[in-house]
């Protein structure tokens, strides 16, 4: 039983150290991604994609004019779209962490599939070092916008 218990504690460590809480990410610099996506991991403690962006991606013009659904969240939407940005890093693949499973089930989110067109805007790490991630805060899928952070009012 020891042994079950001290196995069991070491996974969930590993789960904790792989996870980021919101301070790792710059939440004064909004991001906006669009493109394919590649891969998808549908699991806790976040659902996870792999977007394809293309080289030449550009901000949509309505981006700051979308409406954005009703949130318990202490987000200012409107403020964030406004002053949403593309990332300075060029990177052509990212990797994108979405909420976790009990969130996007709250949103009745479908499980997102390989090959499906997705936009996000979210955050990257404070210092742009390492992979390019982007932790997302509104996921733009089939006409529907879905605010991570919170429920759905």
């Amino acid at each position: 039983m020891r042994t079950a218990t001290a196995l069991g504690g070491s996974a969930c460590a590993g789960w904790a150290w792989a996870h980021h809480g919101w301070s790792s990410f710059d939440q004064d610099r909004p991001l906006y991604l669009e493109g394919r996506v590649a891969e998808v991991r549908w699991r806790n403690p976040h659902a996870e994609l792999v977007l394809e962006v293309p080289a030449d991606l550009q901000l949509p013009a309505d981006l700051a004019r979308r409406e954005l659904p009703r949130q318990s969240a202490p987000v200012d939407g409107a403020a964030l779209l406004a002053r949403t940005g593309l990332p300075t890093r060029k990177d052509t693949r990212w990797e994108v962490e979405l909420a976790p499973l009990f969130r996007l089930n709250q949103w009745q989110m479908p499980q997102i599939a390989t090959g499906a067109r997705v936009a996000v805007v979210g955050f990257t790490f404070k210092e742009e070092k390492g992979d390019a991630l982007l932790r997302a805060e509104y996921l733009f899928l089939d006409g529907k916008i879905y605010g991570l952070r919170s429920a759905p009012a």
